[in-house]
């Protein structure tokens, strides 16, 4: 029996000399990850607007998490999701530390509307307006910079598939 008080008294011991250790938690922080390259170009002269190096969302787990828990971004860089079908989409900005661009592309890879200026950690929905297949995160501000309207095209390579 006094072996058991003695144990317990080691456990509670140990459990409050834990609780006093201050722990450094660090905050998460995602690489960026090339795994292809995107140009964007304008409708009427058919001019290269933009060259990006890209990260592709096409499982579930890249598109539910995006650019999420990034502290910065290159505005060579962006994040492109892939979907299988064309219909509506809804974004938001939860965990999303960097104001972004979204840019909305049909299946013919035009750009069909935009979301600019996305707040961070926002949580309201950013609407595609008009069913969308793709979706291109930038920094905030690029669309403007590269004058993108709807009708622009992009073209993209996934470096993942063979």
């Amino acid at each position: 029996m006094k072996s058991y008080y003695i144990i317990a008294l080691a456990t509670m011991i140990g459990l409050s000399s834990c609780k006093n250790e201050k722990k450094d938690i660090k905050p998460i922080e995602v690489p960026f990850k090339k795994e292809g390259n995107l140009t964007l170009h304008k409708l009427v002269t058919d001019s290269i607007v933009a060259t990006l190096d890209i990260e592709i969302a096409d499982t579930d787990y890249d598109v539910q998490t995006g650019l999420m828990y990034r502290n910065s971004m290159k505005d060579n860089q962006g994040m492109l999701f892939v979907f299988p079908t064309v219909r509506q989409r809804y974004f938001y900005m939860k965990n999303t530390r960097i104001p972004l661009d979204l840019i909305y592309l049909d299946d013919e890879k035009k750009i069909v509307s935009f979301q600019e200026n996305a707040r961070p950690f926002n949580e309201e929905q950013l609407p595609s307006i008009v069913p969308a297949k793709y979706v291109l995160e930038v920094n905030a501000g690029l669309a403007e910079k590269w004058i993108l309207e709807v009708g622009d095209r992009m073209e993209y390579t996934d470096n993942q598939k063979k």
